[in-house]
């Protein structure tokens, strides 16, 4: 059974199961858009996690600070409140080409410093009352091919060797099924750099707490250009000495930014509150967030509420970059989505999925994300997370505090830092080129279960 359901509550379509549990009190109903021309010292386009933070950091570290964030419909609306709620201290660049680009230790303080940011956002979110669900119980990648352990091994090795001994850790199938009891599980890769959230009251009250700051939110005032000390809307322009793009996968609706980031779609499903005996068969008392080690991955976690939220097997791309409209939804992929939980789960059969939703998330062309600020231009810029951006986005903000106000720490000396990452070809090759690599990822999927 697939449905959706959304509290109607007059705010929005179903956009996904977090939007429809916000914290009591959120009414999720917009803010006001931007009045007319304003002047400004930053200027953030996107109020998503990278542009939260940020306008969070630059208000608490610098209170005279005027900042401004445009948003093109809510606090939270895209991938930041879409997401499953993996915070993660992940990133997506391979630790050799850190090192290989930046020197030996690069990795090393770069993986470093987005676990420290699993800790940040939760003393965040309990220094600024925020009731998102965050969880430290650790992440454990499933392995139920002797194909995937293999995989998941060469990960340790890898960390091991650049320097990040603790990172991860092998477990064998009874210490595995002791935490998150999945059928067809032979061991799993561990780390306890990870927490779960509910991502969309996270991202909504780090937009309170900025406010509360002193940051001026203007949500429904989509920017159409960013230019040196200028940004553009429909409503009117925002004049900054500093301009920071913070858009992720809608960055190709920004003039002249079609092939920066690529929007990649994904789909979650929810079930309905699960009865305490079932998840005493399931596992997840702590709340580990688990992934499936297929290449094409599956991800879940057992919600504040009960629930178990469940997302990935997919990875749609749409012609020319185009993103799909909202609510993002497919019947197809969420019946797929629902079968496979079961499979790992066979206690779920007769629990009913609540929720169905997609949305996109940034690619960049080579894997990497980055930070930066362009001194001679003004304009900074953070993103490419490839779907691993809640605690790393976090990281971000912090980052781009330290550049603008031109502090010297550690973090601005981080390896992706003035990272640019080159164009993605043009149509049609970046078509091929995305559907050529899911199918590839199917292929090893199948010769992992000992078909053709």
């Amino acid at each position: 059974m697939v449905g959706t359901v959304n509290a109607d509550r007059g705010r929005w379509p179903a956009l996904s199961l977090w939007h429809d549990t916000l914290e009591p009190g959120d009414t999720g109903v917009p803010r006001s858009e931007l009045p007319g021309d304003v002047d400004v010292d930053v200027a953030i386009v996107g109020a998503g996690f990278t542009g939260l933070w940020t306008a969070y950091y630059l208000t608490t570290t610098d209170p005279s600070l005027r900042v401004a964030v445009l948003e093109a419909h809510t606090a939270g609306f895209g991938a930041s409140g879409r997401n499953g709620g993996w915070c993660v201290g992940d990133q997506a660049a391979a630790p050799g080409a850190l090192d290989g680009a930046h020197g030996a230790g690069a990795a090393a303080r770069m993986i470093r410093a987005v676990q420290a940011s699993v800790d940040e956002v939760g003393r965040v979110a309990r220094a600024e009352r925020i009731d998102c669900g965050f969880a430290k119980g650790g992440a454990l990648y499933l392995a139920s091919a002797r194909a995937q352990l293999r995989r998941l091994a060469k990960r340790v090795e890898v960390a091991e060797r650049h320097g990040l001994d603790g990172t991860y850790e092998m477990w064998d199938r009874a210490r595995t099924t002791d935490a998150v009891n999945a059928a067809g599980v032979i061991g799993s890769l561990h780390t306890p750099h990870a927490a779960a959230v509910h991502p969309a009251r996270l991202a909504r009250g780090v937009a309170r707490a900025a406010e509360r700051h002193g940051a001026a939110i203007y949500e429904r005032t989509p920017a159409l250009a960013i230019q040196p000390g200028r940004v553009d809307t429909r409503h009117g322009a925002v004049r900054a000495e500093v301009v920071v793009r913070a858009t992720e996968a809608y960055t190709r609706t920004l003039d002249g930014q079609r092939r920066a980031v690529l929007p990649l779609g994904n789909f979650m499903i929810a079930t309905e509150p699960v009865d305490d005996d079932t998840w005493a068969a399931m596992g997840m008392a702590n709340r580990e967030l688990f992934e499936d080690a297929r290449m094409m991955v599956g991800y879940g976690q057992r919600t504040a509420d009960g629930r178990l939220a469940w997302g990935g097997l997919s990875g749609p791309y749409r012609f020319a970059s185009r993103i799909p409209p909202t609510p993002m939804q497919s019947d197809r992929v969420a019946e797929r989505l629902r079968r496979r939980l079961v499979e790992m789960f066979p206690p779920l059969s007769g629990v009913a999925v609540t929720h169905h939703w997609g949305g996109v998330l940034g690619v960049s062309r080579d894997l990497r994300p980055s930070v930066g600020l362009d001194r001679a231009t003004g304009i900074g810029w953070a993103g490419g997370y490839f779907g691993s951006g809640v605690a790393i986005a976090n990281l971000a903000g912090r980052t781009l505090a330290d550049l603008i106000a031109g502090r010297e720490t550690d973090l601005v000396g981080l390896p992706w830092v003035g990272h640019v990452s080159r164009a993605w070809e043009p149509e049609p090759l970046r078509w091929i080129g995305v559907h050529a690599g899911t199918a590839a990822a199917h292929a090893v999927d199948r010769a992992d279960r000992g078909r053709r």
